[in-house]
C-alpha cells in the first residue's frame, strides 16, 4: 500500500484534477495505474515524457498524470506527437488515444505513423463503443452489437487493431486488457524501451454505454468476461481457428526491428547540410 500512495503521489496530479470523469469500474483508471507503474520502472525523469492524448474518455488521462502533457483535438494525437519528436527526439513521447479516436477520424494518422515507424509508444484503448459522446458504434464496435447508432444491431465488420498496426509496419504490436494487469505492466514497459512504433490496445470494458445495452452486465461482469476470452499468444498459436472463435490472443504479437524514422530523418539533414556545404 504504500508503495501505491508513493506512486500516487509522484507521477498524479492528486492534488488539482481529482476526482476524475470516468464511471466507476471504468477500465481506464486500472490503465492509469499500469502505466505509471511501467514508467516508473523505465527509471525515466518526469520531464523526460510528454503524454499526448486525443478526445474521449481515455483522452482524459493525460490531465491526470504530472508529465509534459497535450490534451489535443479529436483524431490528431499522432500529428501532435509528431511534430513533438521531431522537435525533440530525446523525449519519450506516449500517446493514449480510444477505439474510435485512433482508427476512425484519426485512422489515417495511425496507419501511417506506423509506415514511418516514428519512434512513438501508441496505447489504443478498445472498448468497443464512442463512451464519452453518447454510445455511438465505433470501428470496433462487434458484428450485431446494440449501440445508439446501431439500435437493431451493427451491420459493420470490426477493426482488428493490433493486426491493423502490425500490417501498417509498426516494429512492435501488443495486446492486453485491464483484466490481466501484470501482463499489461509489461506490455507497457517493453513498448517504452522499444524503438520504434509500438502500439499497445488495451481490451477494457465500458459497461455503462456498452455493457448494459448489449446486456453484459456490470463491470466485474465485463472483467470476467475478458477473463474468459482472452488466451496467452503463445497458447493461441497452438489452437486452430475453431478453438479461437470468440476469443482473442494477449501478449506480444509483433516484436521486430525497423529502420527508426527519426534516425533516417536525421540522415537525411545531415546529407542536406553536406550538400549545401560543397555548393558554397
Amino acid at each position: 500500500m504504500a508503495e501505491v500512495t508513493k506512486l500516487i503521489h509522484k507521477y498524479l496530479r492528486h492534488d488539482k484534477k481529482f476526482p476524475h470523469v470516468w464511471c466507476p469500474g471504468c477500465g481506464n483508471g486500472i490503465l492509469l495505474g499500469a502505466l505509471i507503474r511501467a514508467i516508473d520502472r523505465t527509471h525515466l525523469e518526469k520531464d523526460e515524457i510528454v503524454i499526448v492524448s486525443g478526445i474521449g474518455c481515455s483522452g482524459r488521462l493525460s490531465v491526470y498524470v504530472d508529465f509534459n502533457t497535450l490534451h489535443t483535438t479529436h483524431g490528431r494525437a499522432l500529428t501532435f506527437a509528431t511534430g513533438v519528436k521531431l522537435a525533440n527526439p530525446k523525449l519519450q513521447v506516449i500517446v493514449i488515444m480510444g477505439d474510435g479516436d485512433a482508427t476512425a477520424i484519426g485512422g489515417n494518422h495511425f496507419i501511417h505513423a506506423a509506415r514511418r515507424n516514428l519512434n512513438l509508444t501508441a496505447i489504443v484503448v478498445n472498448n468497443s463503443i464512442y463512451g464519452m459522446t453518447g454510445g455511438q458504434y465505433s470501428p470496433t464496435t462487434p458484428y450485431g452489437s446494440l449501440a445508439t447508432t446501431s439500435l437493431h444491431g451493427n451491420i459493420e465488420q470490426a477493426f482488428s487493431i493490433a493486426e491493423l498496426a502490425a500490417m501498417a509496419g509498426a516494429s512492435m504490436v501488443s495486446r492486453g486488457t485491464v483484466y490481466h494487469t501484470s501482463l499489461l505492466d509489461e506490455l507497457l514497459e517493453k513498448a517504452i524501451h522499444k524503438r520504434g512504433f509500438s502500439v499497445v490496445e488495451v481490451i477494457s470494458h465500458c459497461h455503462t454505454q456498452y455493457g448494459r445495452r448489449n446486456k453484459m452486465g456490470n463491470a466485474a461482469d465485463m472483467l470476467l468476461w475478458q477473463k474468459k476470452s482472452a488466451v496467452r499468444i503463445e497458447k493461441a498459436r497452438t489452437m486452430s481457428d475453431e478453438e479461437m472463435q470468440d476469443k482473442f490472443s494477449i501478449g506480444v504479437l509483433v516484436d521486430r526491428e525497423l529502420p527508426v524514422y527519426t534516425q533516417e530523418y536525421r540522415k537525411v539533414r545531415e546529407m542536406a547540410k553536406k550538400a549545401m556545404t560543397q555548393m558554397r
